[in-house]
């Protein structure tokens, strides 16, 4: 820790991590000795532990979950199996569980990566490690005719991500067949980014390739890697749907000393990390700082060039780059040409970026694994490093600085994935049916609610059947159809009037906020503004304008208990999880000023409800709490905003992933009643989960409240930018009351301001 840091009362917590060595292991005797070669050549003589264990287990036919730190060697371990098998000709020891295809092309691998430019990353350094004889491959959406060829009839190593293997490899199989019938290995790099409904979706593309690899002759084992999750094992069987799996988690590799700072500051913690990014650069240190938008990735580094002594030295980096631009930033970070970047999560993904002296993390990144992540690009070629986490002025970040025993001494966070979530299952069989056509068996790859499903799709009139097989009947294809981050389909195209570029999508279910006529949409830095949104084209016609305000939409939102299957006591209180259908409607929009915050007016909207179906708890009190009805209004609102803000510490969910509502009287109930109900049709597991966890995860939010000590409420406890009614009723004071209710803790009366507060941040010149 820098010395200008030391004494701040701005840092929370310092957590000091020794230096650990590691534990080698030689190279498996099927290794061969060009690979060796060229290792020793990069300096690696032995093999960590965990890599011999992983690659061992890879190469003779057991799938593997391989979980540890970033820079650990994941890749080479990998690695090492599928240059066995796809360059060097090793046929492995088949253990009878596992069938590879005698076929007469070469075996082959496919990895897939999250983002086209991990994969193009990951191909690079296999290409370093292979030799030039190893016929390696990347494929995605810019890739050539040409290239799309190779990759289909001479590749041996194919790196892609899920949306191409969706979109253009299985609805096309029968092109893809060499490659399908010899597949060995698939990876899976950065798994723990497959959670939620994007994971549900990955889940099933998934599956669908195994079920035509099994059409094709060939089963092929799996291997993923990620930074640290709980039980990889578990998660890697949820996500392809395979069994026997091996976890590798103990990581073997050495490591440098570590401090990772907790900061909390009064001033926007961007503005602060653009000073501590500029200080860091000035006294000889290289360091990333990660931001929380493509925007603001742009303005930290604006910021950060304004304070350096020499402004060349820092940088962005973020997704949407060209790639010769990414490959120049990567370049200059490694070769120390350039000594600070500002970037987002794409920075993350397992580009090769080593060596950094200090990581900036603005804000809790939304789970554990993700945090660490990022601080595991600290300090990678040995030297000591610095970690800082800048607290966001939000619910969760709050708590986390008042809690630093929750970021380093607490188990990282199970993953909630499910790939049997109705809506999307459905889809994906469709997909599958149009691939080939599905049968009874194919229950063994996408489980036992098949069946209905494929009813209900008939009844649709998506399938037909014939005999004892499922049949596509549309002649448009059903891939198109699936959008892999959504559950409604392919979006709402963002269209520039003036020209007709799409210039982005969004989300059919967010479109009716975020596109809405009137509402100012943001795109890489740019305003635009929606002069039309047409629901029945799925187009929002915009211009480009600046704007000094921004739009807020104004929404109602109505929920119906369905069915009641969990309830216990809770407190003073009762707790229920169940199924509820929620109808919610854009009503208007406000347009507030861009400095203040202050609002200008208030526009009606004449817009559709939305009704769907989900899981959700809810929580009822056996009376008014002692409080008048506005005073109940306000403190029930607030419970559930600052609830929501902390959940994503005890479920791994993002900020769109839940929503929740709060009712003085609702009539299913005839009680007091606070929902949260996961933001997914059919339902994503977070709210179950959180029904699990429902003790400790509302007194960590009473904590909370106790703790501010502002008076109705602030950002820091209750305050919620996404809230459809304008942040009002709010009071954090009747909030406490509520939720004292149900954790039966009486006397939490608040304690104060938080300590460390209202010293401004004074970096060196």
């Amino acid at each position: 820790m820098p010395e200008w840091m030391r004494g701040r009362a701005q840092v929370r917590h310092v957590h000091r991590r020794p230096a650990r060595p590691g534990v080698v292991a030689p190279f498996p005797d099927w290794v061969s000795p060009g690979v060796r070669g060229t290792l020793a050549e990069q300096g690696v003589a032995a093999l960590w532990q965990h890599q011999r264990l992983a690659a061992e287990a890879a190469f003779g036919g057991r799938h593997v979950a391989l979980s540890t730190s970033t820079g650990s060697g994941k890749s080479l371990a990998y690695l090492l199996p599928v240059i066995a098998a796809t360059a060097d000709g090793v046929v492995g020891r088949d253990c009878g569980v596992h069938r590879w295809a005698q076929a007469s092309r070469a075996h082959t691998a496919l990895y897939l990566a999250p983002t086209k430019a991990l994969a193009h990353d990951q191909a690079r350094r296999a290409a370093a490690l292979g030799g030039g004889s190893w016929r390696i491959s990347t494929l995605d959406g810019d890739s050539e005719t040409a290239e799309r060829r190779f990759a289909r009839e001479f590749a041996t190593f194919v790196l892609t991500n899920p949306d191409m293997l969706h979109r253009s490899v299985l609805p096309g199989h029968e092109r893809w067949q060499g490659l399908l019938r010899s597949l060995r290995y698939v990876v899976v790099d950065e798994a723990h980014r497959y959670r939620g409904l994007f994971g549900a979706h990955v889940g099933n593309v998934l599956r669908r390739l195994r079920r035509l690899c099994r059409h094709y002759g060939s089963d092929p084992v799996f291997v993923s890697a990620s930074g640290t999750i709980a039980d990889p094992a578990r998660h890697l069987q949820r996500l392809a749907g395979v069994t026997d799996v091996l976890a590798v988690d103990n990581d073997t590799s050495s490591r440098p000393a570590l401090d990772f700072v907790v900061w909390q500051g009064e001033e926007d913690p961007h503005r602060e990390a653009a000073g501590m990014l500029a200080a860091l650069v000035d006294s000889g240190g290289q360091a990333l700082a990660f931001t929380t938008s493509r925007v603001q990735a742009e303005l930290v580094a604006d910021q950060a060039r304004r304070h350096c002594l020499v402004a060349e030295d820092i940088a962005s980096y973020r997704a949407g780059y060209l790639a010769a631009d990414r490959r120049e930033v990567e370049g200059a970070l490694s070769s120390g040409r350039l000594r600070g970047v500002a970037c987002t999560n794409a920075l993350e993904l397992g580009v090769d970026i080593a060596g950094m002296d200090a990581v900036l993390t603005v804000g809790f990144p939304g789970s554990l694994a993700a945090l660490w992540q990022q601080a595991g690009r600290a300090g990678r070629d040995g030297r000591d490093a610095l970690v800082v986490l800048l607290a966001k002025p939000d619910p969760l970040d709050s708590w986390l600085c008042d809690h630093p025993e929750s970021l380093f001494d607490t188990a990282i966070e199970a993953t909630v994935l499910h790939p049997e979530q109705p809506a999307v299952l459905a889809a994906h069989l469709a997909a599958a049916a149009q691939e080939l056509p599905v049968s009874a068996g194919d229950e063994e790859f996408f489980g036992s609610t098949m069946p209905g499903l494929l009813e209900v799709l008939a009844t649709r009139g998506a399938l037909r059947r014939r005999g004892a097989s499922w049949y596509w009947t549309a002649p448009t294809r059903a891939v198109d159809r699936i959008d892999l981050r959504s559950i409604a389909g392919t979006g709402v195209e963002i269209v520039c009037s003036a020209t007709g570029r799409v210039i982005g999508q969004v989300d059919t279910a967010a479109a009716d906020r975020t596109v809405h006529t009137g509402a100012v949409y943001l795109h890489q830095g740019e305003q635009w503004l929606v002069e039309d949104y047409d629901l029945d084209a799925g187009v929002a016609l915009c211009r480009q304008a600046r704007a000094e305000w921004f739009t807020q939409p104004s929404t109602q939102t109505s929920v119906r208990i369905i069915g009641t299957d969990r309830r216990r006591e809770l407190g003073r209180g009762s707790l229920f999880a169940g199924t509820v259908e929620l109808t919610s409607q854009v009503t208007g929009y406000l347009r507030r000023d861009a400095a203040t915050g202050t609002v200008w007016d208030a526009t009606p909207l004449d817009l559709p409800a939305r009704t769907f179906r989900t899981r959700a708890l809810w929580w009822t009190l056996p009376d008014a709490a002692g409080l008048a009805e506005r005073d109940l209004a306000g403190g029930l609102h607030a419970a559930e905003h600052a609830a929501i803000g902390l959940l994503p510490r005890f479920t791994p969910c993002d900020s769109g992933d839940v929503g929740g509502l709060s009712i003085t009287h609702h009539a299913d109930t005839g009680a007091p009643t606070v929902f949260v109900h996961d933001g997914l049709a059919g339902g994503s597991g977070f709210a179950d989960q959180a029904y699990r966890l429902a003790e400790r995860w509302l007194d960590a939010t009473a904590e909370l409240l106790a703790a501010c000590g502002c008076e109705q409420g602030c950002p820091r406890c209750v305050v919620s930018p996404r809230c459809g009614s304008g942040n009002h009723p709010l009071d954090r004071r009747s909030a406490l009351a509520v939720l004292t209710l149900l954790i039966d803790r009486g006397g939490l009366t608040g304690r104060g301001a938080l300590p460390g507060h209202g010293m401004p941040v004074t970096l060196p010149a």
